[in-house]
């Protein structure tokens, strides 16, 4: 095992690879059912980069030191740490060890050694075994040389990270400023990791980027990561929900205004373009914002200049704008809800954020975030999800995506808690709890014998012509009664109907207005 891990120091391997290897190597060499490697981050807070044996959800858990014992224990010492069977320390992997049973396990024998860099602690290594008795002292004396080995590890597995991002970024003070930074975003599927290397790799222009996704996604997050891996990222980042801005009230709020500009403007007071000036603007659901504030906007990003209210004084701005929306704006201008002009200027740099229901199985990952924010919050000294539970998690399309899911998990467990679990127990999340409607696939339809015997032969009797509707009318009936069922199922929202269609948006659009489903201001009939 030793052999493997130093040869994988002088190989190149993708971000993550080197140190789940070497994790997956140390299980096998020591026979034990866990072993995970946390980092710790600025807030003494430690999340897995790699384990084995150990249920999915936990990887999207961020424990804080303070409040686990056993890793305040392990971080303190410089030699391996081991914990009698009977330690009165809870374990923070109660519960979470992929042990086949679905039932926590909470006597076992543990072990951990902190981990440095620089001579600094990187984090920590931790092992566990269901039997106990299984670490002695030999073994102990084994971790403790494996831990230079791996030390020497992370310290490859950092650099390596740390010059792929200076050739992305440059090489700047801000951008040496972001490497070790602890993403917010949680995710290890295909479609999250390609989503944030594009991110990363126009963060830092200056273009306009329109952020595109459903409720729930998470676009605020992405908004932010841009900023912070942006060159503006010293200066400020200012938010604004068009959605919540009063029509009255909203260019005074984007814009500013002086003393004496309305009834009740009793001082100047700057807007948030000046508020972001040097760094970057977001502005949330700008498909909400109003036509005459569309054209008042449109002005602002093509001069770079605005006016506060009640002056004629002219400001140069320095702004990038952050633009997301939740609706399809492409069919909106077409349907005269947006402007095209302003559409095509946010629209520079477009990006998608993918569905929770796309992302494989984040899903774990982000329950189990939830869960340990649950636990903490409600001093529950462990809370995990059946085997049941994760399958029912990642069977539901999350309409809501990652908020629907963060509210399901805080409820389940508040409910377990409500019906009389105890707070000292490791509780156990089972799917009845989640309150999903799942409707199980309908097996598919097998030919009846009538109609297998229709399709050989014959019809007995011959339909009168007459009563035969043409083959067009019956086609768009078909078609209107396939768009009404999608809509009624999306809530009227056309882009899900469109998705669930296997349609683009703007051609749904043309369809229902050709079908007289659709008037030209865009309002269903």
């Amino acid at each position: 095992m030793e052999a493997l891990l130093l040869n994988d120091l002088s190989a190149d391997l993708p971000d993550g690879v080197r140190l789940q290897r070497a994790a997956t190597a140390i299980r096998e060499a020591f026979a034990c059912d866990a072993v995970g490697l946390l980092m710790l981050d600025a807030a003494d807070t430690l999340h897995l980069v790699a384990a084995s044996g150990l249920a999915h959800e936990a990887l999207g858990r961020r424990f804080v030191v303070a409040q686990h014992p056993r890793f305040a224990t392990i971080l303190s010492r410089r030699e391996p740490t081991w914990f009698d069977p009977e330690s009165v320390l809870p374990d923070p992997y109660d519960g979470l060890l992929d042990d086949r049973k679905g039932s926590p396990l909470p006597v076992h024998d543990c072990m951990g050694m902190t981990l440095y860099r620089d001579d600094r602690p990187w984090g920590i290594m931790t092992l566990d075994a269901l039997a106990t008795g299984a670490f002695d002292e030999a073994a102990r004396a084994r971790l403790r040389r494996l831990g230079l080995i791996l030390q020497a590890a992370v310290r490859v597995t950092d650099l390596e990270r740390e010059n792929r991002q200076l050739r992305q970024l440059g090489s700047t003070q801000q951008g040496l400023e972001h490497i070790g930074e602890a993403t917010e975003i949680l995710g290890h599927s295909e479609a999250i990791q390609s989503l944030l290397h594009e991110l990363d790799l126009v963060a830092d222009s200056d273009l306009p980027i329109l952020l595109l996704g459903e409720t729930g996604v998470g676009k605020d997050l992405f908004a932010r990561r841009l900023h912070r891996r942006s060159r503006r990222s010293q200066q400020p980042m200012i938010q604004v929900n068009c959605a919540a801005l009063p029509e009255s009230l909203a260019e005074s709020e984007l814009f500013g205004h002086v003393k004496g500009a309305f009834s009740g403007a009793t001082s100047d007071r700057p807007g948030r373009f000046e508020a972001a000036q040097g760094g970057t603007l977001f502005l949330d659901e700008v498909g909400e914002l109003p036509l005459s504030l569309q054209a008042k906007l449109l002005r602002v990003l093509q001069n770079g200049e605005i006016q506060r209210l009640g002056t004629d004084q002219v400001i140069k701005t320095d702004v990038r704008i952050i633009a997301a929306t939740n609706r399809d704006l492409k069919a909106n201008t077409q349907a005269g809800l947006f402007r095209t002009d302003l559409y095509h200027r946010l629209s520079v740099y477009p990006i998608p954020i993918p569905p929770l229901r796309d992302r494989d199985r984040d899903v774990l990952i982000l329950a189990g975030h939830f869960l340990e924010f649950s636990r903490a919050r409600l001093g529950l000294r462990g809370v995990r999800l059946s085997y049941e539970a994760e399958r029912a998690l990642r069977q539901y399309p999350w309409p809501g995506n990652v908020r629907e899911l963060e509210h399901v998990i805080s409820r389940a467990a508040l409910k377990m808690l409500s019906r009389g679990a105890s707070r000292d127990q490791v509780l156990t999340i089972g799917p009845e709890l989640l309150d999903l409607d799942i409707t199980p696939p309908e097996p598919p339809a097998e030919a009846s014998p009538q109609l297998v015997a229709s399709e050989a032969a014959p019809p007995a009797a011959a339909t009168d012509p007459g009563a035969i509707a043409p083959l067009r009318d019956s086609v768009e009936a078909c078609q209107r009664r396939a768009i009404g069922e999608a809509l009624a199922a999306t809530q009227g929202n056309w882009a899900q109907a469109a998705r669930a269609l296997g349609l683009d948006p703007s051609n749904l659009h043309k369809l229902a207005r050709r079908l007289g489903m659709k008037h030209e201001s865009g309002i269903a009939s």
